[in-house]
């Protein structure tokens, strides 16, 4: 008996009330996955753009050069101690 009748209709018996696992419910699992995948991949850019807004976009290196710079500058003579030491200041 691969199906019964109840009050006059046919009453299939397949599980998932005709989805198998090879149709169409099967083949939302990788879709599941990638969205899944997806929002954490963004979740993870959003919180190191809010990092980098955090640090006023300063990065240590960029730091070092213009100190670098600042150091070369003052070496050649192309400032003054007063003006060296405001734009050192000004860098820390």
């Amino acid at each position: 008996m691969s199906g019964g009748r109840i009050g006059g209709e046919r009453m299939d018996t397949k599980m998932g009330h005709g989805f198998s696992m090879m149709g169409g419910m099967f083949m939302m699992w990788p879709l599941m996955f990638l969205f899944l995948a997806l929002a954490i991949a963004g979740l993870v850019a959003l919180i190191l753009v809010i990092i980098r807004l955090a640090r006023n976009g300063t990065d240590s290196r960029d730091s070092a050069g213009a100190r670098r710079i600042l150091d070369e500058r003052y070496a050649r003579g192309e400032i003054d101690d007063d003006e060296y030491r405001r734009r050192r200041n000004a860098l820390n």
